[in-house]
């Protein structure tokens, strides 16, 4: 049977997702689940070059106290000069079926605030480019508590800034809201103190329920409607 606690999602969650959750406000007309799906798009990449054994990650329990994970290899999905060809290729495409340059930038910059906050938590295993030898993090995943407090601060920060510009216009987006927000941290505290993954497979195959959370905040913002708010 499925159990999150059997595994870890491989980065700072909540905190992208909340920043997912914040972009609404800065354009309301793009749909929640895109802005996930930009926020979190360089975690949907990588599991999938790991499966394919094109990018390397180890399991080494206690390398820091948040994660188990040593990412060994992945200048494709989390190197900076790639995520910026991601950030302008994810904006180009928006732009290109929307033609709305404001929602385009935006979603580049979701991708690429990806990397930056990767870069808070991280220990220095983040490339610059691909090949390069000179990795950055700051490490703030050798303190739990740091950590979780800075989780905490996005995800809510962005929670807050999504209900305050959108209003519910059925029983689905006001309850579905809120279950997506309990889904979300039920998953996060599960993966944070349960035990280690048991093989890197799992780590690529439990990666993807990510999906679910797009898909979720694609039908939930479908029963959400901006909010004219009082200036």
């Amino acid at each position: 049977m499925f159990s999150p606690f059997k595994f870890k999602l491989p980065r700072m969650f909540i905190g992208h997702f909340g920043v997912g959750f914040g972009a609404k406000a800065a354009e309301p007309k793009i749909s929640l689940g895109t802005y996930f799906f930009a926020a979190q798009f360089l975690d949907l990449l990588w599991p999938i070059l790991i499966l394919l054994g094109v990018e390397k990650v180890e399991i080494k329990p206690g390398i820091t106290k948040v994660t188990p994970l040593d990412f060994t290899y992945y200048p494709i999905s989390h190197s900076l000069l790639m995520v910026l060809v991601w950030a302008i290729a994810f904006g180009f495409v928006s732009w290109s079926f929307r033609k709305n340059k404001k929602a385009a930038i935006i979603l580049g910059a979701c991708v690429l605030s990806h990397w930056i906050l990767d870069l808070i938590v991280h220990r220095p295993d983040l490339p610059l480019y691909p090949g390069s030898s000179e990795k950055f993090g700051l490490g703030l995943w050798n303190s739990l508590s740091a950590t979780l407090i800075i989780e905490c601060v996005f995800f809510f920060s962005g929670l807050m800034l999504y209900w305050r510009v959108t209003k519910a216009i059925n029983k689905i987006g006001f309850y579905g809201f809120w279950l997506l927000a309990a889904l979300l941290l039920v998953i996060y505290i599960a993966t944070t103190f349960g035990p280690p993954p048991t093989s890197i497979s799992a780590i690529g195959w439990s990666a993807q329920l990510q999906w679910i959370f797009i898909l979720l905040a694609y039908w939930i913002d479908r029963n959400r409607v901006p909010r004219v708010l009082e200036i």
